[in-house]
């Protein structure tokens, strides 16, 4: 297996990347997440993972090892391809999907292309559990270790604001503020920007 390659960029679209290995080109196929990353640098390192199928071989690559472990646990669900995992990685951050499924949010699944209603329940029904154990160095939630920031994105949640919201919300509000004051001063302000 290639676990990654560190070499030139000869060429890269938003899908894929020519790597110059020492004058030998591979091909690999990205996603938007690894392409946004290394847009503006002209070489670098990659990790990768080699899928194997009976009609070939593809190389798929990452820019951080987060990403290539949810790959892999993606496509280990029965029902969900290569394609459809870097269609999914395409569309979120590593973190995003494993916070999706810890939380057991079919509906934000089913917004990628390609997820449909039972697709999104069977991811959540088998990653819920390995997510936490095999990726921790995946951040769930930037706002788990201070609990006011946490009580006061627990309460607009509480009040039917959905996470991602809120936590935009509540991240603008206390860059704005010195970081101090009340859960309730800080909701009152969330709701403002929201």
């Amino acid at each position: 297996m290639i676990a990654f390659l560190r070499g030139v960029f000869a060429h890269k679209t938003p899908t894929a990347v020519l790597v110059d290995v020492n004058g030998v080109g591979y091909e690999v196929l990205i996603s938007l997440h690894t392409y946004s990353k290394i847009e503006a640098l002209s070489q670098g390192t990659l990790q990768t993972y080699m899928h194997i199928r009976e009609d070939g071989q593809t190389l798929y690559g990452f820019f951080d090892s987060a990403e290539k472990e949810m790959f892999i646990q993606l496509i280990g669900i029965s029902g969900v391809g290569a394609s459809t995992a870097r269609m999914m990685l395409s569309s979120m951050r590593p973190e995003e999907i494993a916070r999706a499924i810890l939380q057991g949010n079919a509906k934000q699944l089913e917004s990628i292309k390609g997820i449909g209603k039972k697709s999104a329940e069977r991811i959540i029904l088998e990653l819920r559990d390995k997510i936490g154990k095999t990726m921790p160095e995946i951040n769930i939630s930037p706002l788990i270790n201070n609990t006011l920031e946490q009580d006061a994105l627990n309460a607009l949640i509480a009040l039917g604001i959905a996470r991602p919201a809120a936590e935009q919300a509540v991240k603008k509000v206390l860059s704005n503020s010195s970081g101090q004051g009340k859960v309730e001063d800080i909701i009152k302000q969330a709701f403002k920007i929201l």
